[in-house]
């Protein structure tokens, strides 16, 4: 099992990015997918979970209404758009099969 991530980077407050990830090594279309971040000086905290169908989605609630995760099975891959960022949203993001694996991250820095 394999999960990269990527797309991460240094942007403004109000900025935008959009984080991929890759997956192999499992049947991707068949399992949950879910982005987890770890914050500076916090634990690790659950951003976003999109169901093998691509419909059933969920959000935290300190991201939900400005980042929106998205599938395409076609290329076993993930993804979260990340709107109107903020300094509190800095951290390294990982993209998490919970039964299977989580990836190495990528790091979004927010600063201005």
């Amino acid at each position: 099992v394999q999960l990269v991530e990527s797309g991460g980077g240094l942007v403004q407050p109000g900025g935008s990015l959009r984080l991929s990830c890759v997956a192999s090594g499992f049947k991707f279309h068949e399992n949950t997918m879910n982005w987890v971040r770890q914050v500076p000086g916090k634990g690790l905290e659950w951003v976003s979970r999109i169901l093998a169908d691509g419909v059933s989605i969920y959000y935290s609630d300190s991201v939900k209404g400005r980042f929106v995760v998205s599938r395409d099975n076609a290329k076993n891959t993930v993804y979260l758009q990340l709107d109107r960022l903020n300094v509190g949203d800095t951290g390294m993001y990982y993209c998490v099969q919970r039964d299977l694996g989580w990836g190495r991250g990528t790091q979004v820095t927010v600063s201005s």
